[in-house]
């Protein structure tokens, strides 16, 4: 099956096989808001990004091997709305930044810009990426083949940064973006929004002066 990453709420599951890692990505909720499960294929062992909402549909994709974590890659309310039932029914660890922790219930553990995040044995690095909240985070999993995939949160989506409510908060987040993502990864880079559908750091670097411009 090919991968196209569209899902729509109430639809079902987009699934990628990447060398070292399966990726399963699920829209939740009235936001239709990504999930994404990621797999071990070594051990068996599972990591989910932002238990969004509907927690009955996440624990169903998780199935029977279920999860030894839960990263929320920023505090806004319809990124962990399903994040207490899911711990409480899978016995999670519950990891988010540590600047946005205060507004994130069930919270095990808070990390760090550098930090790595493990599901079995892959590595996920943790970029902080400050603007759209001062704790957004993106992972980065470098697969064994030599290409980048990036789980953005709300901070990177095609077409543009995430939203700010500040011009020092957007200029701060397009400074970490080509900083930490456009200036560090290449143009094979696929990332993997908090909404919407994936795209590719090469297909959107032309817009970045664009997006500069028109300040949002």
């Amino acid at each position: 099956m090919t991968y196209s990453g569209e899902v729509r709420p109430g639809g079902h599951p987009d699934v990628r096989t990447l060398p070292g890692l399966t990726v399963s990505k699920l829209a939740v909720g009235q936001m239709s808001n990504n999930a994404y499960l990621l797999t071990c294929p070594d051990t068996g062992e599972q990591l989910l990004i932002d238990a969004a909402d509907e927690a009955g549909r996440l624990l169903d994709l998780a199935g029977p091997a279920g999860l030894t974590t839960i990263v929320t890659t920023h505090r806004h309310a319809d990124h962990w709305q399903a994040l207490t039932e899911v711990v409480r029914a899978t016995g999670a660890q519950s990891l988010v930044h540590e600047s946005d922790a205060p507004g994130v219930p069930t919270v095990s553990a808070t990390v760090r810009e550098g930090a790595t995040v493990t599901v079995g044995s892959v590595a996920l690095e943790v970029i902080h990426l400050v603007g759209h909240t001062p704790g957004s985070i993106a992972l980065l999993y470098q697969d064994p083949a030599g290409h980048p995939h990036l789980f953005t949160g709300d901070s990177l989506f095609p077409g543009g940064a995430g939203r700010t409510t500040h011009p020092a908060d957007f200029k701060r987040l397009m400074d970490d973006l080509e900083e930490k993502i456009f200036g560090r990864l290449p143009d094979d880079t696929w990332f993997y929004p908090g909404h919407g559908n994936d795209s590719t750091l090469g297909k959107e670097r032309p817009a970045l002066p664009e997006w500069r411009a028109r300040g949002w």
